[in-house]
């Protein structure tokens, strides 16, 4: 099949697509198992009446244009910005909520392989030296060492505190 199909394919597929789900006596199989049958569509007889797509053909399809809608929208930032969440959580969250509802629609299952493949190439791609370049810092050092000396104060005082009031059950001092 083309790169030119499937655009027509996708609108095929989302608007007069039937839903076959090969079952028996009431009892449906795992997704993956399920089959999309273009048979007897009047819209899709340019492709043939034997045309078939499982459901993980359908499920690729789909994506496949949310991860083209991702790309567009990372090339419109530079990457010197790729690292920072403020500007890139948008076509971040819009790539897993399409993968997320694709999956919804098709009861298909979230998360699952393809859409799992995705998202960690897209973290291959835009995102893998991110985490080298906004690695941890230590505070600076006026506020370490109060954080530090402060727990380290307290605790005689505690201890004494506590030793007193355990005696008697009255403080002598």
């Amino acid at each position: 099949m083309d790169g030119r199909c499937l655009p027509l394919l996708l609108l095929l597929v989302v608007f007069t697509v039937a839903i076959r789900l090969d079952a028996y006596n009431g009892t449906t199989e795992a997704p993956g198992n399920a089959s999309i049958s273009l048979e007897g569509r009047p819209n899709a007889t340019f492709l043939g009446p034997e045309m078939k797509l499982s459901l993980d053909d359908v499920y690729s399809i789909l994506v496949a244009d949310c991860w083209r809608d991702f790309e567009k929208q990372m090339a419109n930032i530079t990457e010197e910005h790729w690292c920072e969440w403020m500007v890139i959580r948008r076509p971040y969250n819009e790539l897993r909520g399409c993968l997320e509802r694709w999956a919804e629609r098709l009861k298909y299952g979230y998360p699952n392989t393809l859409a799992h493949n995705y998202i960690t190439y897209g973290h291959r791609m835009y995102f893998l030296n991110c985490s080298v370049r906004n690695a941890l810092q230590d505070p600076p050092d006026d506020i370490l060492l109060p954080l530090i000396i402060t727990p380290i104060c307290l605790i005689p005082f505690l201890v004494t505190l506590v030793v007193l009031k355990s005696k008697d059950g009255e403080m002598k001092f």
